[in-house]
């Protein structure tokens, strides 16, 4: 059968990481491409524990419908943790619980955006992210990035030239794939543009709780005083990837409408798992658990970034992220991107090429992500060691 495709699905394409996972199963195959947490972050036998009791206990509550806005004691326990730790959410705001992070930043698209609309997002951005708008025949503008963030004065140019922006899309603290946080001084710049344009802003935050250097800085939608900032946010970093839990806080009104749209998509997010996070915040250290996981990614980010100053050439540039999972590299101008990919995959050493995060799918890209939650110690350091080994054979 030749079969019609929409419009809006047709000309999009798989995700590059995800058709890169096809391949990882070689036997020697080092991946610096996945975005998986560590599997030592995993609190096992806590909820293996949380698990058992619920069967016995919640069994039905766990096996039943529920409420489309979330479990409502993980409800109320996000909202106190948004709070306290990253001073989100004021009174006009609501919090709702959704599968994973990246719905809920479809959903804010699908909800404020029609077709031909314009989002901007940082550039590069997080493919999954770009993808949600596509899908949504949304039309996507990229705005670069500096060292540190997003250029406020190609932002404002940008939303000059495109009067249907509706959302400006930013991953400021630990940036995927790029590593780089925003400076304290763009995000309260970027928040006057918003107002000035009167734009909402998705602020993606799924590794926020993950700095291991570094002084932390407020989050945009601490300085949210009109309710004009969608704070997304995840336990996919700090529990388990696997579950699909995330939430959503913003101005309760946009709110009411996300909740009908995830309805159309999920009805809820899964009851059980939405259990043990709850359970998991009651019963135990949550902070200690995080630091655990902030001290394993500091020593993996310092293997990677001193295997990079002592194996690459000077002529590759790469950012030092001060948390999150992620590097990007960038290759010298005299290096053909996609032979070095080719040859790095021929040598069982798997990065993300940089145009997978481009905004424009027809630009070309320089650059690749690393990441450096996943591989071993050992792995790291033969990884690195065989992709500058590539680059200097090329130069």
């Amino acid at each position: 059968m030749n079969f019609k495709y929409s419009d809006k699905i047709r000309d999009m394409k798989p995700s590059a990481i995800r058709e890169i996972f096809k391949s990882l199963g070689t036997p020697g195959a080092i991946s610096f491409a996945a975005g998986n947490p560590a599997p030592e972050s995993f609190p096992v036998d806590a909820i293996a524990d949380i698990s058992a009791d619920i069967f016995r206990n919640s069994a039905n509550a766990a096996l039943q419908y529920s409420v489309t806005e979330g479990y409502p004691k993980l409800r109320t326990l996000v909202s106190e943790r948004l709070r306290e730790r990253f001073s989100v959410g004021a009174d006009f705001d609501s919090t709702i619980i959704t599968s994973g992070g990246q719905q809920g930043i479809e959903l804010a698209c699908k909800v404020l955006c029609n077709e031909g609309d314009t989002v901007i997002a940082e550039n590069p951005s997080f493919i999954g992210a770009l993808n949600a708008f596509r899908s949504l025949g949304a039309n996507i503008v990229g705005v670069e990035l500096e060292d540190d963030g997003i250029s406020v004065t190609a932002l404002e140019e940008a939303l000059k030239s495109n009067p249907r922006t509706k959302l400006l899309y930013l991953i400021p603290t630990f940036h995927n794939p790029a590593g780089i946080t925003m400076s304290l001084e763009k995000r309260r710049a970027v928040y006057a543009l918003a107002q000035k344009y009167d734009i909402v802003i998705i602020e993606d935050n799924p590794y926020g709780e993950l700095r291991f250097a570094g002084e932390k800085i407020p989050t945009i939608k601490s300085m949210d005083t009109d309710g004009r900032v969608i704070y997304c946010g995840s336990f996919s970093k700090i529990l388990s990837a696997g579950m699909r839990v995330g939430f959503l806080c913003a101005h309760g009104d946009l709110v009411s409408k996300i909740v009908v749209a995830k309805q159309v998509e999920d009805v809820h997010t899964n009851i059980f798992f939405q259990m043990i996070c709850a359970e998991y915040i009651t019963r135990y250290d949550l902070d200690a658990h995080i630091a655990n996981i902030r001290a394993l990614y500091k020593h993996k980010a310092t293997v990677m970034l001193d295997a990079l100053d002592r194996e690459m050439p000077d002529c590759v540039k790469f950012t030092r992220p001060e948390g999150g999972l992620f590097l990007w590299c960038t290759l010298p101008d005299s290096i053909d991107p996609t032979t070095f990919i080719n040859r790095a995959k021929e040598a069982l050493v798997f990065v993300v090429p940089g145009v997978a995060f481009n905004c424009d799918e027809t630009a070309g890209s320089h650059s690749f992500r690393l990441n450096y939650s996943m591989p071993s110690d050992d792995e790291i350091n033969r990884g690195v060691r065989i992709l500058a080994e590539i680059i200097k054979d090329m130069l």
